[in-house]
């Protein structure tokens, strides 16, 4: 044991190390740091940024719906357990999640090729809170991930909510094959001195930055065509160039992907519409594009 020790550098933290569930140290096994879970999927896109109201959540949906709709078997997991809100936008949120077994959990089904998982399907109504700390968050997230009937999956897209905290953490040691995380921004300042350490937090992790897309990046104006940097322009590629990592690319604020969302129709489904509309999905398409090439490097 004492030879374990020199060879480590391990401050025998365990319950505080986010390496832990990768670790081998000896040391580990009495910790109570629980192991990965047992599910059969072959890559894990962790969706996160450093603060509210970025985009996330759409990212989240339109990248679970092009998955899918690709052919990949995809699952999407909100656990933004105090804010969920991918059912909203993928319209199914008057759905409740079920048993065949009474063991297993049923994801609700969006097709045949996506299937969701929310705490949204488990309140009894839109506007009741979620009232928990940390310990019963974590113990519902190993849920989500480990006693739900996933099937096997291709893709499990996880929504997280903002900020590095307990769930980012626990889904990082929990859940297995877990192929990078995407960081979504926008383009002023202080959105973007968060994301950065959205980054630093999934580095400390060992884990791989897929890369940093900056949504609302510019309006086009609907009467004149020029475009207006509401939120300014630019400051997701900088960021991702002084980080070192991978700039996914841009996305324009556009009034139909808000409606999108409000009526549970994912943006990335519309390829009609406006000039400007055609504009935004091709972004859109792109972007989705450049994380699978991310992927696959």
């Amino acid at each position: 044991m004492t030879e374990n020790k020199e060879e480590s550098s391990c401050d025998g933290q365990c319950s505080s190390c986010p390496s832990a569930a990768n670790c081998n140290d000896p040391q580990k096994a009495a910790s109570g740091i629980q192991s990965k879970v047992q599910m059969n999927v072959k890559n894990v896109i962790l969706v996160l940024s450093g603060k509210g109201g970025v985009g996330k959540s759409t990212v989240a949906t339109n990248l679970a719906m092009a998955l899918s709709n690709k052919g990949y078997n995809t699952g999407l997991a909100d656990l933004d357990i105090h804010g969920p809100n991918i059912p909203k936008m993928l319209g199914i949120e008057d759905q409740k999640l079920g048993s065949y077994d009474g063991k297993t959990i049923e994801p609700v089904k969006v097709s045949g090729k996506l299937g969701v998982v929310s705490m949204a399907f488990l309140l009894p109504d839109t506007s009741s809170p979620v009232v928990w700390r940390g310990a019963m968050k974590n113990t519902a997230i190993k849920q989500f991930l480990e006693d739900v009937n996933w099937g096997e999956l291709d893709y499990l897209v996880v929504d997280l909510p903002p900020g590095t905290g307990d769930e980012a953490l626990s889904v990082a040691q929990l859940a297995p094959n877990i192929a990078g995380a995407v960081i979504v921004t926008t383009p002023q300042d202080v959105a973007i001195l968060d994301s950065s350490k959205s980054v630093k937090f999934i580095e400390k992790l060992g884990l791989k930055v897929l890369g940093i897309i900056e949504n609302m990046s510019g309006l086009v104006c609907p009467h004149c065509g020029d475009v207006i940097d509401l939120f300014g322009r630019g400051g997701g590629e900088k960021a991702a160039k002084e980080l070192n990592v991978p700039y996914l690319g841009s996305i324009p604020i556009d009034p139909d992907m808000r409606i999108a969302g409000d009526e549970g129709k994912p943006f990335i489904l519309k390829r009609d519409g406006s000039e400007q509309n055609k504009v935004t999905w091709q972004h859109v398409d792109e972007v989705m594009e450049n994380i699978l090439k991310q992927i696959d490097n």
